[in-house]
């Protein structure tokens, strides 16, 4: 609430992503892809290296938690993405 201004048509909403990896190799988060969507359906697209300037490397059973945010034009909306990631044998996969 202390970073919006609904009387500027300003929302800024916070979020927090959990990785888990539930797989048997060690992992390393790469990229992230986002699509951003307004209430008004106004779209967004956010692409880029890491998330938050950290590109984790996450063994098999472990958590890599962080939080972000997004500032909006409108009170609601919703985003999809993936995350790029590559085993430590260098396969890429979403």
């Amino acid at each position: 609430p202390d970073r919006s201004s609904p009387e500027n048509g300003y929302f800024f909403w916070a979020y927090t992503i959990t990785l888990t990896n539930l797989g048997q190799e060690t992992v390393q988060l790469k990229t992230r892809y986002w699509r951003i969507t307004d209430a008004h359906g106004k779209l967004q697209e956010v692409r880029g290296p890491g998330v938050i300037g950290k590109t984790p490397v996450i063994k098999p059973g472990e958590d890599f938690e962080y939080t972000s945010g997004v500032p909006l034009p409108s009170s609601s909306g919703f985003m999809t993405g993936r995350f790029g990631m590559v085993t430590a044998q260098g396969e890429p996969f979403d």
